[in-house]
């Protein structure tokens, strides 16, 4: 995958139109597409030459490790194109993971590997495609900004010709019958006008063709699409597997300092309750009855702990009421509008319920605010929700907050949140699921 490096933001007296000849850009651009042909010559000459041997000696068992070798120099060859890439042209690519060897991993096990490998044949289909448009992109280049600043510059060194030449200036044809020299006024403003209009015009070029540079490194010499799926659905489970181990933590915390704890003591007061039936039946009674009500403390501690796991009315009615019955419970006013023409799985349900539910906490504790708004709909194949407060404002996900923790967990099944929250507010923030009906 690719990453570009953040921009810098200044302030210009000048339109890009004219800022991009000077642009630092555009010349380390020019650079990179100058430097192509170079390196198309190398990998193309490498490429060819290797893989024609390799494939002679097919017959034999030379040919193996040869058509190796070429596939090695081929990487060896797009690990300094990405070098040159992220320093030229600001592209940070992913190196591709080596070739999976299976088995035991011997000699031949790794050969196999090697020629298998699909990071390995796409370096190959680079070295061979970036020679022609090497040579292209190094062509264009050149004479458009050769051309451009010499035609712009060319009334400052006109003199060279009538110096050193004899002739009166630049010879533009000769049919033996007569010719053309630059040399009048009206030649010399014609070619600052030319010269101009391509140096204007030829960073924007530069800019064009680089950016196809771009694909091809970003498209060939990167990690595959699968691999990188790979690697995100492998951090993806890390996450999940982390958020549910503390989920368990917390519940056993809260078992073991809530409902356990009174339960240990509604025990130990019905045992005093019952030795002191026998001696005081009036005194019995009334422990019996603070024991009662002890149990109607531990029931609802034990409801509550549930609710937090998966609420029943989130199984039985769906995420509307569910969600109505969270805004009921919240210190702040919310109105809470569901248009959905389905339910989604039960899964996605579920995040999306405690998604809001953590909002409306953060909302009722850290706000400030007199009023809430909770709306949710369907996109496609998109859950979407938006929660919104007229409050102090100020949240960002930056902070390491319990919003980043939020976006982590949404991240872990394709989510995203996005956050709105400009000091002195209001706050918005939105998120989105996938449906998965």
């Amino acid at each position: 995958m690719a990453y570009g490096f953040p921009p810098e933001e200044r302030e210009h007296r000048f339109p890009p139109a004219l800022r991009a000849p000077f642009e630092a850009r555009t010349w380390r651009e020019f650079a990179y597409l100058l430097i192509n042909l170079p390196m198309g010559i190398v990998g193309f000459v490498w490429t060819v030459t290797m893989l024609s041997v390799g494939a002679g000696l097919l017959v034999t068992f030379i040919g193996v490790p040869v058509l190796v070798l070429a596939l090695g120099g081929c990487r060896a060859i797009g690990y300094s194109e990405r070098a040159r890439a992220r320093s030229l042209l600001r592209l940070d690519i992913e190196e591709p993971a080596p070739a999976p060897v299976k088995g035991r991993g011997g000699v031949l096990a790794r050969l196999g590997a090697q020629l298998g490998s699909g990071v390995n044949w796409r370096h190959v289909l680079y070295c061979l495609i970036h020679f022609p448009w090497g040579i292209f992109s190094f062509v264009v280049s050149v004479v458009f900004t050769v051309y451009g600043w010499g035609l712009l510059s060319y009334p400052l060194w006109q003199w060279v010709f009538p110096a050193f030449t004899h002739q009166s200036g630049l010879q533009i044809y000769d049919n033996g019958s007569s010719s053309w020299y630059l040399h009048t006024p009206l030649d010399l403003a014609l070619c600052v006008v030319v010269g101009a209009g391509l140096v204007l015009g030829s960073p924007w070029m530069i800019r064009g063709m680089a950016h196809v540079d771009r694909m091809l490194v970003s498209g060939l010499l990167g990690p595959s699409r699968l691999a990188h799926r790979v690697t995100e659905l492998e951090s993806d489970r890390g996450v999940v597997v982390d958020h549910a181990a503390a989920d368990l933590r917390r519940i056993e915390r809260d078992l073991h300092d809530g409902a356990q704890a009174r339960l240990v003591a509604l025990a130990m007061d019905l045992g005093l309750a019952k030795e002191k039936l026998l001696e005081d039946p009036k005194a019995g009674a009334v422990m019996v009855e603070e024991a009662h009500g002890e149990v109607k403390i531990a029931l609802q501690e034990l409801r509550d702990l549930a609710r937090g796991i998966h609420p029943a009315i989130l199984t039985d009615r769906g995420l509307g009421p569910a969600l109505s019955a969270l805004a009921a419970r919240c210190t702040v006013p919310v109105a809470v509008t569901v248009d959905l023409p389905a339910r989604p799985v039960p899964a996605i349900e579920g995040i999306a319920y405690f998604t809001v539910s953590e909002l409306l906490q953060n909302i009722s504790k850290h706000s400030g605010a007199s009023r809430a708004a909770v709306d949710v709909w369907r996109v496609e194949d998109r859950l979407m929700m938006h929660v919104s407060d007229n409050g102090r404002g100020g949240a960002d996900l930056s902070r390491g907050s319990g919003l980043a923790g939020l976006a982590e967990r949404l991240d872990s099944v394709d989510g995203i949140l996005a956050v709105d929250s400009p000091a002195g507010g209001p706050t918005r923030i939105t998120t989105e699921l996938p449906w998965r009906a």
